[in-house]
């Protein structure tokens, strides 16, 4: 159950000729905001990113769930799979998602980090290194970060890269990147868990991974870090 002092509302976010619809919530005394760029198939309603969002707000970090694609680019994606792929469409959504976290006065404050899933840690990845002052921090679940392989060595913000321990196709793709990026970053593989992090007690494992890295490189005071 979301704690009482956290404030949560349906959102939409213009992008381009499109709307996306998006769940911001905004815990008292948020110290940042994370947007949350997920894969085809999974979206603002999903358990396992509900999960992880509400293990973020319960240590005051504020969170935007957002559907990058629409209902009905859902629809042919599930038919043609091309738009999942599409990592220049993602990355230009997540940036207006970005932009209108600025424009509104919950977030317009706060610095802001992303959480990509699947291709959407690719894109999360190549929008941070496009936009290299404003984004803080990075975390890729089950990530694709491969994916935006050009756009590595550009990001500036640290990354986390955490993958399922039986996830073996996407281990070495997650290593690839690692090796290519150039900013702080490290890389958790997580014994027993699959690609989705289905197992018991392993998406809760990504919580406390993401909610740890988020709040190193973004909620601690600047003068704490120097002390």
């Amino acid at each position: 159950m979301m704690p009482s002092e956290t404030i949560a509302r349906e959102v939409e976010i213009p992008s381009g000729v499109c709307t996306l619809r998006g769940i911001l919530s905004v815990p008292a005394g948020a110290a940042t905001v994370v947007l949350f760029a997920h894969g085809s198939g999974s979206g603002r309603l999903s358990t396992r990113n509900t999960l992880v969002a509400r293990a973020l707000n319960d240590v005051s970090l504020a969170t935007l769930l957002v559907d990058l694609l629409t209902e009905e680019e859902e629809r042919a994606d599930a038919r043609t799979g091309h738009l999942r792929f599409d990592i220049d469409l993602l990355s230009n959504r997540v940036l207006d998602a970005t932009d209108w976290l600025k424009q509104v006065p919950e977030t317009a404050s706060l610095p802001i980090g992303y959480f990509g899933a699947s291709t959407g840690a690719a894109a999360a990845l190549q929008a941070a290194a496009k936009r290299p002052e404003s984004i803080h921090a990075v975390v890729s679940r089950g990530g694709r970060p491969d994916l935006a392989m050009q756009w590595l060595d550009s990001v500036k913000a640290p990354t986390l890269l955490i993958v399922g321990g039986n996830d073996q196709p996407v281990i070495p793709l997650n290593e690839s990147a690692y090796d290519a990026l150039r900013s702080h970053r490290g890389m958790v593989i997580v014994p027993g868990a699959s690609h989705l992090f289905e197992e018991r007690g392993k998406i809760e494992e990504v919580a406390r991974l993401a909610a740890d890295w988020f709040k190193q490189h973004i909620a601690v005071p600047q003068q704490q870090l120097r002390s």
